[in-house]
């Protein structure tokens, strides 16, 4: 039996989400609730095998709610089901370490069939968002391509918070080609600030500063 926990603040959504979960042989509902909070107070929350949870909540978000089971109850699978499409909700959720995102539009059965597959060590993703995902992943993969391996290392260099000057003594190479190095990342990336080319390496997965 795969005991079902679900957090969710619209009380007809969760309620026909009980329902028809129950209603499946191999899957029970132990506990729903309306806030990460209110879920993470209850006992409940050290038997679940699976959690749906909702991204906009009241209090504590979604995505923070992932974080805190990771963190607490690691050995638990999180489903994200939610009416958020963007790039960032959707990062956000896997890389805190939701298994599974669905769009609430899904029916009874692709729900059902996303909680056994989870179970089951899959990752369930509506097809809209695994598009999503796939094209963003294709994007990274040009975007490294079309950076050389000294632009990729300066980028990495800009992450960490150093000087042009101290990117160059490090890498053995003049403060103005430092620069020129840079213009071109810039011009690649469509950035106009360190920030900005920072943020777009690390979305696009080009860099990672805590690896680096």
């Amino acid at each position: 039996m795969i005991k079902v926990g679900i957090v969710e603040d619209n009380e007809y959504m969760r309620e026909g989400w009980e329902t028809f979960i129950d209603h499946e042989r191999d899957l029970t509902v132990i506990g729903s609730f309306g806030s990460c909070e209110e879920a993470f107070e209850s006992d409940a929350i050290n038997k679940v095998d699976l959690m749906i949870m909702d991204i906009g909540l009241p209090g504590m978000t979604g995505i923070e709610g992932v974080k805190y089971m990771r963190e607490n109850h690691p050995d638990v699978n999180i489903i994200m089901a939610t009416v958020h499409d963007d790039d960032d909700h959707i990062f956000d959720a896997l890389k805190a370490g939701a298994v599974g995102y669905l769009m609430k539009k899904v029916t009874p059965d692709e729900m059902v069939h996303a909680i056994r597959d989870a179970h089951e060590g899959g990752s369930p993703i509506t097809p809209n968002i695994a598009r999503k995902v796939i094209a963003t992943f294709q994007k990274a993969a040009d975007l490294e391509e079309e950076l050389s391996d000294r632009e990729i290392q300066i980028l990495k260099e800009l992450a960490t918070g150093r000087s042009y000057a101290a990117i160059g003594k490090k890498i053995f190479l003049s403060v103005d080609g430092v620069r020129h190095h840079i213009r071109n990342i810039y011009q690649k990336l469509e950035v106009h600030s360190r920030s900005e080319a920072i943020a777009k390496g690390i979305t696009r997965h080009i860099i990672d500063p805590d690896n680096d």
